[in-house]
This record gives C-alpha cells, sequence and structure tokens, in this order.
C-alpha cells in the first residue's frame, strides 16, 4: 500500500507539521496583537508529579516558529517532575512562542501522561514474577491516530515495552484470521509460509486453543481474557517453550497477580489510549534590559 514503514524522526517532523498546520494554518491573528521586536522570556510549571516525555517535540514545534529559540530544561528526558517546579526556561521571540504553546504542549501533556502511566504499572509489579526472566509491561496498537509512534516513544521513557508497532512490524493472528482461515493450524501454517522475517504470535481464548496453538508450532502466544488461575496453568502447560502474554481489561490493581501467575508479558491498551493531559503552565514575562 506504501513504499516505506515511518521511522520516529519521519513520524516526528509530520506531527509538528500537522500540529502547527491545523492550528496556526496562514496565520496567528492573536499573536500579531503583542511586539515582536524583542525576545521575551517564559517558564514552563508543571503543576502534578509526573515524567517527562516529549521534549523533541515541544522543541520542534518552537523551532519551527523560531530557529533562534532557546529552551534551557531542568529535567532530562524521562525524570520524575515534582508538582509545581520549573521544567524549562525559554527565550523567543513573542509571536513565535505564542503562535507556538498550544501546539508544543499538547505533545508535551499528552506523552508525559503515557510515559507516566506506563511507569505506574512498571512500578506496580516489580518483584512479582516468578519467571526467571521477569514479566515486562506492553502497550498495544491502541494509540491517537497519527500519534501511534510517539506514544510508543513514550512507552519506552516510562519503562514499558512495545508491542509491534503497526501491522507491518509482525503477524498477530487474531479470532478472526483464526475462523476467516478455518483453523488454528491453517492459520499458523499460512503465517509460517509467507517467510516474512517478523514475528509470528497468535491469540487463543482458552486452554484448549493454547494446546492447539502449541502443536501448531506456535512459541509466541496472547491469552486473551484468562482469569490468573487459567493464567497459572497456562505457564505450566507450555513450560516455558513459548512466551505468554496476558491481555484483556487489565486494571492496575490486577497488575501484581497477573504477574505473580509467570506470565512473560502484559499488554496493557489503556496506556496509550486513555489519556489524561499532565497539567502545564507556560508563563511568559519580558527579558529586562
Amino acid at each position: 500500500m506504501f513504499n516505506y514503514n515511518e521511522s520516529l524522526e519521519q513520524a516526528r517532523e509530520r506531527n509538528v507539521k500537522d500540529a502547527l498546520l491545523e492550528d496556526v494554518g496562514t496565520g496567528d491573528w492573536t499573536a500579531q496583537l503583542v511586539p515582536d521586536t524583542k525576545p521575551v522570556e517564559a517558564k514552563l510549571i508543571v503543576r502534578q508529579e509526573a515524567v517527562l516525555c516529549g521534549k523533541d517535540w515541544f522543541e520542534d514545534c518552537l523551532h519551527a516558529l523560531d530557529p533562534s529559540a532557546t529552551i534551557d530544561w531542568q529535567y532530562e528526558e524521562g525524570a520524575l517532575m515534582t508538582e509545581n517546579s520549573t521544567v524549562c526556561i525559554i527565550k523567543a521571540k513573542p509571536r513565535a512562542l505564542l503562535s507556538a504553546e498550544r501546539p508544543a504542549l499538547n505533545f508535551l501533556q499528552t506523552l508525559s501522561w503515557t510515559a507516566t502511566i506506563t511507569r505506574q504499572h512498571v512500578q506496580a509489579i516489580v518483584g512479582a514474577s516468578p519467571n526467571p526472566k521477569g514479566c515486562a509491561v506492553l502497550d498495544t496498537r491502541k494509540t491517537i491516530p497519527g500519534l501511534r509512534r510517539a506514544q510508543k516513544y513514550a512507552v519506552l521513557v516510562g519503562g514499558g515495552q512495545n508491542q509491534r508497532l503497526a501491522l507491518w512490524h509482525g503477524i498477530l493472528i487474531k479470532e478472526n484470521h483464526i475462523a476467516a482461515a478455518g483453523s488454528i493450524k491453517a492459520a499458523m501454517q499460512a503465517a509460517f509460509n509467507l517467510n516474512a522475517g517478523v514475528e509470528i504470535q497468535i491469540e487463543v481464548e482458552d486452554l484448549n486453543e493454547l494446546k492447539e496453538a502449541l502443536d501448531a508450532g506456535a512459541t509466541n502466544i496472547l491469552i486473551d481474557n484468562f482469569t490468573t488461575e487459567q493464567m497459572r496453568e497456562a505457564v505450566a502447560i507450555t513450560k516455558g517453550t513459548a512466551l505468554l502474554e496476558a491481555s484483556g481489561g487489565v486494571s492496575l490493581d490486577q497488575l501484581r497477580k497477573i504477574a505473580e501467575t509467570g506470565v512473560d508479558r502484559i499488554s496493557i491498551g489503556k496506556l496509550t489510549k486513555d489519556v489524561i493531559a499532565v497539567d502545564f503552565s507556560l508563563r511568559v514575562q519580558p527579558i529586562k534590559a
């Protein structure tokens, strides 16, 4: 369908262009109300504890309108910001700063939330898994349209891991694929025959389907909506011959019990689909002569 797969850098460039196009368009009338002869200084304050994520998107929005702007970050990417602290100090042309403010903050508030909630989930299972390889927290493809690579990046910043980035990145055989192919065995064989050079994962909905998948040669299995007892049985049946990933309506308070079953991974859609913006505030003041 397309002749290339988008990189993170390409996605960020597109994100910034789209954000400025939809918000600034042919020009910012309100920004023209202020004089543009002298640069101004602004402080970005965060009003809650959160993990910082999205510095590059923030910078690119501002530099697209004012290449001479400077940003002095008080936190590194991935650092835990404290409530009511200064995140960065900006010096820029006033009109450019005012026009870039909303698009830049939109990226920062969204990606910082994804990184923050991911870290909460990762920390919730520390030391819980009996699996010698540990248990990882993963995202899904349930992302905000247009922000797939950005949110997947934020999950990494938060300490999580990425499920497949997109359809081109791996094969995930779900119930509808199985139904259309005729059986688990037929779907798995078709995947092997593709010889696509990507990871093959199959979703199963009960222990009988798990056994079918193992018999069909599956080495990566998503166990969907299993109870914790069923997860323990799945781990016992698999005996380390296949990676097991738990998924389906996983909440934070369930997470530790799931990790305790010994599954390898837990994928959680809410990391990227349920966004609550981190509260940032930008305050501008003229630079004193």
